[in-house]
């Protein structure tokens, strides 16, 4: 009789939360994604956000949150309950850049928030006018650019950008000089570029590869860590003579710190069921991002090495975006 006295207190004890974890989840999930709708991070998490209300059993919510660079959805994401339902998925940007770009920035991404895994990745190549920059290879390219410094220039989607960023890590691993042409996004620059206005810039696969399909403009190396299936021949900037020039946009989730793990637990494994299936895979593919699962683990490591890295290149460039 004592046993089941102590039993039931014990139960009794145990907060709502706790006792909800193995019915988790229960109702909709929130999954604030701080960027503007229609973004490629947008596209790719509404994608993954069907898949994965259908094995959760409950909706998962796009709420957009977009303002500066990414911080005010993240900031109101920290201040969320820690129960499992209100998710951040956000790029990499967000969480190792904008900490050297932003001074009023409120948070630590890799002190303030629990990672849940990668879930996909949009990588970035190098292209070139090929009228404007005759060069056949990477390596001419990287000639030219030495034997005419500052002559040669690239255009981003605006600075602090990724892609004004890739083009920055690249100028410190290939000890070339260019010329930053912003724009106000990446499709006017890519207008001006197939114009023959600029001679090269950084770009995502997405916005890339209809233009290389026509070949009004030319891929010269990808930035990833290996080469892209869309252009399998094309090297990667190691492959090409420039290593530890890895640039591309990765998204990842997050919990809010004090998740019980086994709600983390749970999220992770309906997050890496959905990227494993090869219907979810294809519709992510043709909106331009790769599925790529990496656990929480993997992920904080990706953070503290690419904090570090664009921290470099931050400060060599002299970027800032407040």
């Amino acid at each position: 009789m004592i046993r089941r006295r102590t039993a039931l207190a014990a139960l009794l004890a145990v907060p709502a939360v706790a006792r909800a974890q193995g019915t988790y989840p229960n109702r909709p999930i929130r999954v604030i994604v701080p960027f503007a709708a229609g973004g490629g991070t947008d596209v790719s998490a509404r994608i993954w956000a069907q898949r994965m209300s259908e094995i959760a059993g409950h909706q998962l919510i796009i709420d957009n949150r977009g303002g500066s660079g990414g911080n005010i959805g993240a900031e109101a994401f920290i201040r969320t309950p820690p129960d499992g339902y209100t998710i951040l998925l956000t790029s990499n940007g967000p969480l190792t850049v904008n900490r050297y770009l932003y001074r009023d920035m409120n948070h630590d991404p890799l002190r303030d928030l629990l990672p849940i895994g990668q879930v996909f990745r949009i990588e970035q190549l190098l292209v070139v006018n090929p009228t404007a920059m005759p060069v056949a290879n990477l390596q001419e390219f990287i000639a030219q650019a030495r034997a005419r410094p500052g002559a040669i220039n690239y255009g981003s989607a605006g600075a602090g950008s990724s892609l004004h960023l890739a083009a920055e890590l690249f100028k410190l691993r290939a000890r070339v000089n260019l010329t930053h042409v912003p724009y106000r996004g990446g499709g006017p620059a890519m207008q001006d570029l197939v114009a023959g206005n600029i001679h090269c810039m950084f770009d995502s696969m997405p916005s890339s590869w209809p233009q290389v399909r026509q070949n009004t403009i030319r891929p010269l190396a990808m930035c990833g860590s290996k080469r892209h299936p869309l252009l399998p021949n094309l090297p990667t900037m190691t492959e090409a003579g420039v290593p530890d020039c890895v640039a591309g946009t990765w998204i990842a989730i997050f919990a809010p710190l004090g998740t019980p793990a086994p709600i983390v637990a749970r999220f992770a494994e309906m997050s890496r069921q959905a990227l494993a299936e090869p219907a979810l895979r294809e519709a992510l593919a043709r909106a331009g991002a790769d599925a790529e699962w990496a656990p929480a683990e993997e992920l904080h490591a990706t953070m503290v090495r690419e904090t570090a890295m664009w921290g470099e290149v931050v400060r060599e460039a002299g970027i800032s975006a407040s």
